[in-house]
């Protein structure tokens, strides 16, 4: 009678665990696995506004032929690859530095480095349109009174320039989650070993390396996974800032797959991309696992 009791209780608790994660589980499949799906299953399709009909892999192959689609990939791989180690070092170079500081000086500098993460995107942008102002911007007059430059510079509207004024914003916008997640974890470093450390004659750069680093690899093990994937899907700065120009110099799988489906109509090319950024993004992730997670220890 008794175990018959703890079952009932057992069975009981886990259907109400059940029933309280049922409305989340419908919405992740509702919203989250049927759109993938039909994106992966429509991506075999030319797919617009006058039907749907089977074509294979034409999608596909089209795709890789498409030189504006090729000139995306490019140009989201250079802001992957330049923004995701300059955030990871400067967010482990800042939170090193702060760390050491008084409390009240740590919340400032976390402060001042997270407002960029909880500012909306669009008034960010217009901000960096006004630095960015080939006329009246502060920094075409900060360079010109150094005598950096000669002459204004459309840094948003020069294809030598625009690519990297859109990277400089992903930066500044990324580096705030990565500071606050390295100063948390540089408090959960034993301070017994720190010390241990030095009075057996270890110098900063010994015990940041052998104490403190492997303590911070899981923490750099998702730093590097968000801000990558998070780089890979720039678009709103792409929108708001230069519309993919100037002659698709700033233009990212991300906004030219927005493009494809929201101007031109082209569901099932569009779709396409998505599948294909999905698996270079899975990959890229793996990659990273592979080569960080196994020293990373839980």
């Amino acid at each position: 009678m008794k175990s018959r009791k703890i079952n009932k209780i057992r069975m009981r608790e886990t259907l109400v665990s059940y029933a309280f994660l049922l409305p989340a589980m419908l919405f992740f499949i509702i919203f989250v696995l049927v759109p993938m799906g039909m994106g992966v299953v429509t991506s075999f399709f030319r797919y617009n506004m006058k039907g749907m009909t089977f074509t294979g892999l034409s999608n596909y192959t089209t795709m890789f032929a498409d030189p504006v689609w090729q000139k995306s990939l490019v140009n989201t791989l250079l802001l992957v690859v330049g923004s995701v180690p300059i955030t990871v070092l400067f967010a482990l170079f800042v939170a090193a530095m702060t760390y050491e500081k008084n409390p009240v000086t740590r919340s400032f500098f976390r402060c001042v480095f997270f407002l960029p993460v909880v500012t909306g995107t669009v008034a960010v942008t217009v901000v960096w349109k006004w630095i960015y102002d080939p006329l009246n911007g502060i920094l075409n007059w900060l360079l010109k009174s150094m005598d950096v430059i000669d002459k204004n510079i459309m840094w948003t509207g020069d294809k030598k320039f625009a690519l990297w004024a859109i990277l400089i914003i992903l930066i500044t916008t990324s580096v705030g989650q990565p500071i606050i997640l390295y100063i948390a974890s540089l408090g959960n470093v034993p301070k017994d070993y720190v010390e241990a450390a030095q009075v057996d004659g270890a110098n900063d750069f010994q015990v940041f390396w052998k104490i403190k680093w492997p303590s911070l690899l899981p923490t750099t093990l998702y730093i590097v996974v968000i801000t990558t994937i998070n780089s890979f899907q720039c678009f709103s700065l792409i929108q708001l800032l230069t519309s993919g120009g100037p002659n698709y110099r700033t233009t990212t799988i991300m906004y030219y797959l927005y493009e494809t489906a929201f101007k031109k109509f082209e569901y099932g090319y569009a779709n396409a991309m998505g599948v294909i950024l999905a698996l270079i993004i899975g990959f890229i992730s793996f990659v990273q696992f592979k080569a960080l997670g196994s020293d990373v220890e839980y």
